[in-house]
């Protein structure tokens, strides 16, 4: 066991492409609120954390039952969009074959991200990637990120060393969650937030690909 590598893997501008879900539910929960929206940019920079943690970084300084009543708005229209036929969070290119092909190869795959259990497990099966994840993490089990809890539950969940653990994500959250449980960090490009600043987080790697991971684990 302590010779496994585990990947873990964000959510949302990782392994799938959902922001336009997550904007169209903050957008509908600010107007139900009362309050004006903060807008697409800002909605996307808090992508990762958790629903309550976004929610205070994009509307600071409300009461504990203004959050609530925008957590509630926000929850209700996001499951709504995902019972649309036409509204989906699909993969990014070359995603499902790279989990299959590290699965194959004897790595344990994992998930730690700022969704419900219950939206990641519907993102899992929408997209048809059930039995790949051997642990599931997420903001609703325990502390959000950048708080290293979600990849202490993974690291006791695998029995995987802290030193074989790689934490794959596209936001600094990403990053400096995995700086704090001293595991190995790989930024990705293609997500939401810029490339300089998951350098400037500490990311150990970057890709521009999915493609690139495995070199990176066999390197």
């Amino acid at each position: 066991m302590n010779d496994l590598k585990l990947i873990l893997f964000d959510c949302d501008g990782t392994l799938v492409d959902g922001q336009h879900m997550i904007v169209s539910a903050m957008k509908a929960a600010s107007e139900k609120a009362g309050l004006e929206y903060p807008g697409d940019e800002k909605t996307r920079r808090i992508v990762g954390l958790s629903l309550y943690q976004a929610i205070e970084a994009v509307f600071p300084a409300l009461s504990p039952e203004k959050y609530e009543e925008i957590k509630d708005h926000f929850t209700e229209h996001f499951i709504h969009l995902r019972s649309l036929p036409d509204q989906n969070e699909p993969l990014y290119e070359g995603v499902r074959e790279m989990l299959h092909l590290l699965k194959e190869k004897g790595y344990l795959l994992g998930v730690a991200t700022g969704k419900s259990m219950r939206g990641l497990k519907h993102t899992i099966k929408n997209n048809k990637l059930e039995g790949l994840f051997v642990t599931l993490n997420t903001a609703d089990c325990g502390a959000g990120k950048p708080d290293p809890a979600m990849i202490y539950a993974a690291l006791k969940d695998t029995g995987v060393r802290a030193e074989n653990i790689y934490m794959i994500g596209d936001t600094v959250f990403d990053i400096d969650m995995a700086k704090n449980a001293g595991v190995k960090s790989v930024g990705v490009s293609w997500g939401y937030h810029e490339v300089s600043e998951l350098r400037t987080s500490g990311a150990d790697y970057i890709i521009n690909h999915i493609s690139e991971l495995l070199e990176i684990l066999e390197g």
